[in-house]
């Protein structure tokens, strides 16, 4: 990629985006507020102890990179700081999600992204999320790139290339896709799932009804 970012600003950059989306009453966020949030122990990997000058130093560099700016409002005499992901990629919903999670907490599985974007995007199944990286994966340059799969694993994990590009990948290198087989199998799954949260719900039903009954 043209643009390579530090760790640092990677995680300024993450919890800038982050909290556009979950937290929009908040947005964009003072200094302080954004320290707290490249420095929380939830949702974040690894955990980092970043100091004022550091996440100073990282928006600079993304303000030259054009992605990130300081704001200023006339009901606030305290400069704060906003992402400009969108007007430098033009991402959907789903491929802002899948990036802001990337940036925040490293390579990951279909899976586990589909899991951890919940609270940004909704994705209704793993294809969705397949999709998402396919598109990352085949923009120009890439945003994203799919792993080696680590000894005993059965998932292969995506990272990011923000921060460049990771030892031994080859652009042209085809991205895995899901099987048939296994498409239909997380269909089968999902299925069943939800016919076990139906009778769930209809389980406490019949408790309340129950209960009622001695009331």
């Amino acid at each position: 990629m043209d643009i390579v970012l530090s760790d640092v600003e990677a995680r300024v950059l993450g919890s800038l985006l982050e909290k556009d989306i979950t937290t929009p009453d908040y947005y964009p966020l003072s200094l302080n507020a954004l320290i707290n949030a490249c420095n929380q122990k939830s949702n974040r990997d690894p955990v980092m102890n970043l100091d004022e000058d550091q996440v100073r130093q990282a928006l600079h560099a993304l303000s030259g990179k054009r992605l990130a700016a300081s704001v200023s409002s006339a009901d606030s005499r305290v400069t704060k700081y906003e992402h400009r992901l969108q007007e430098a990629f033009n991402f959907t919903r789903g491929e802002t999600a899948v990036i802001g999670v990337l940036l925040l907490r490293g390579p990951q599985t279909p899976g586990e992204l589909r899991g951890r974007t919940e609270r940004m995007h909704r994705f209704e199944d793993l294809s969705e999320v397949q999709a998402v990286l396919q598109r990352l994966m085949q923009r120009e340059p890439p945003l994203a790139v799919v792993l080696p799969r680590q000894p005993g694993t059965k998932e292969a994990r995506y990272m990011h290339l923000f921060c460049g590009e990771p030892e031994g990948w080859e652009p042209s290198a085809p991205a895995p896709a899901l099987s048939v087989d296994d498409t239909d199998r997380i269909a089968r799954l999902e299925d069943e799932l939800k016919t076990l949260r139906a009778e769930l719900e209809e389980l406490r039903g019949q408790l309340a009804d129950f209960r009622r009954q001695f009331e």
